[in-house]
């Protein structure tokens, strides 16, 4: 049985993903901040669930501590858990709290996680980062990022997508990869027409975090395959 752990997976990519690697035979905990929606996301999908807050260091040193009491281990996980800031003049609270979640939050869980994972035969942790992050993305006048102001968004993607890659350099027995997953339809991009379902872009979680131990690690991938950054 594959041990997979994913945050903020109550709904949306989240919890297509936690669906799909069911399907799988995988054995899913579904970390979400709030305990309620959480739990019913859970027994919907037929998923475990902990309470888990990104943003909070206690919440996540017990979600670890219940999955080690439970399993003993951790095969895969994904960090999905984040915060959509698209204000073209941002202020200095709000920097501090996108931050929080969507890049000091990957390293509590991470820190708290490679215990688990290295318990595991074939460990895995994938980032749902996004190529907003990528440097070669914006730049190119041909990509949409390009036409894209999202300052906080923006940064906090490219410090994930590099934390992942620091990450892949300190544990090479661990394949740690970040995913664009597309432009999705979800509660984050909620007003922004033309998203597409999230099973669409679940598949490209998926597909990740079901890598094998001669996958690839320390890189940014689309459904197309590994982009620039």
């Amino acid at each position: 049985m594959t041990v997979t752990l994913i945050t903020g997976a109550n709904k949306g990519i989240g919890f297509a993903t936690a669906r799909q690697l069911l399907d799988l035979g995988h054995e899913v905990y579904v970390g979400a901040r709030d305990a309620e929606r959480g739990g019913k996301a859970a027994a919907a999908l037929g998923a475990r669930f902990v309470q888990l807050d990104v943003a909070d260091e206690a919440s996540v040193r017990a979600a670890l501590a219940t999955i080690e009491e439970a399993e003993g281990l951790l095969d895969v996980l994904v960090h999905n858990a984040g915060v959509m800031n698209t204000d073209p003049d941002p202020d200095g609270p709000t920097a501090l709290g996108v931050f929080d979640t969507n890049v000091v939050g990957i390293v509590r869980v991470t820190t708290a996680a490679l215990p688990l994972l290295r318990r595991s035969e074939h460990p895995v942790v994938v980032t749902v980062s996004s190529s907003m992050g990528s440097f070669w993305a914006t730049t190119n006048p041909e990509r949409a990022e390009h036409g894209i102001v999202a300052p906080l968004y923006a940064a906090s993607k490219s410090a994930a997508t590099m934390l992942t890659l620091q990450y892949a350099k300190a544990e090479p027995g661990i394949r740690f990869n970040a995913v664009e997953p597309g432009f999705t339809a979800t509660d984050m991009t909620a007003g922004m027409p033309g998203g597409r379902p999230v099973e669409e872009s679940a598949r490209v979680v998926v597909r990740m975090a079901t890598l094998g131990p001669d996958g690839p690690t320390g890189t940014l991938s689309d459904e197309d395959g590994e982009l620039a950054w």
